[in-house]
């Protein structure tokens, strides 16, 4: 697959099919993963993959807890605002939240969740490319993913049920979980161009620069 088709159509994907990922193709993703690069190459990753049946039905319910936490926040403004069109933005999380209620609904019959953790990143410097390469190579399967970190308001029973040693440093990063896909995949189209959220030297500063129309696109069928 061309480096621009996967960069411009990978998009999260929370509606999947219950068919699982085979082994070969989950090492294509990791392997990919850890190629990515990291400070002082010091590798301070760890990702655990999730395929039980009972243990997703144990993290299902606890995601479900998490999401309601979750939205109670938005609803009170402690997340999510947009610095944008605040009505544009109350449509994209309608449709978010939609297709949100399946991803819950169904967590238990998604086919793979990857857990990732990290020690001391500063940030996410260093585990993020990972993340990123995971769902590049992914998109190169034909397998979709999503990011989460809904869990992290139940970060320690998370870590007691996959048993991670805290004590050691290791902190859960994000969550993602993999299937192939029910929707389609394409370029966004629901963002704003680069030259209204970009600027050079100076914030003010206009970037140098008119994208009006995204560089790539699918080539004609």
């Amino acid at each position: 697959m061309d480096v621009h088709e996967a960069l411009y159509t990978t998009r999260m994907m929370r509606r999947m099919r219950k068919d699982p990922i085979p082994l070969e193709t989950q090492c294509r993703i990791l392997d990919a993963a850890i190629r990515a690069p990291n400070g002082g190459n010091a590798q301070r990753w760890h990702f655990l993959a999730v395929d039980d049946p009972a243990r997703k039905r144990q993290l299902a319910e606890l995601y479900r807890k998490c999401r309601e936490q979750e939205y109670a926040d938005i609803a009170e403004g402690a997340l999510a605002k947009t610095i944008h069109d605040p009505a544009e933005h109350a449509a994209t999380m309608r449709r978010i939240k939609a297709s949100g209620d399946y991803f819950s609904e169904h967590f238990a019959d998604i086919p793979l969740l990857l857990f990732v953790f990290s020690i001391d990143d500063h940030g996410g410097a260093n585990i993020y490319p990972a993340i990123w390469s995971a769902l590049l190579a992914a998109r190169a399967e034909g397998v979709g993913g999503v990011i989460t970190t809904v869990l992290r308001y139940e970060e320690e029973v998370v870590h007691r049920l996959l048993g991670v040693p805290t004590e050691d440093g290791w902190k859960m990063n994000v969550m993602l979980a993999f299937g192939y896909p029910l929707g389609r995949w394409g370029v966004a189209a629901d963002r704003r161009p680069v030259h209204e959220v970009a600027s050079r030297n100076t914030w003010a500063g206009h970037i140098g620069m008119t994208v009006s129309e995204p560089l790539w696109t699918p080539a004609a069928e």
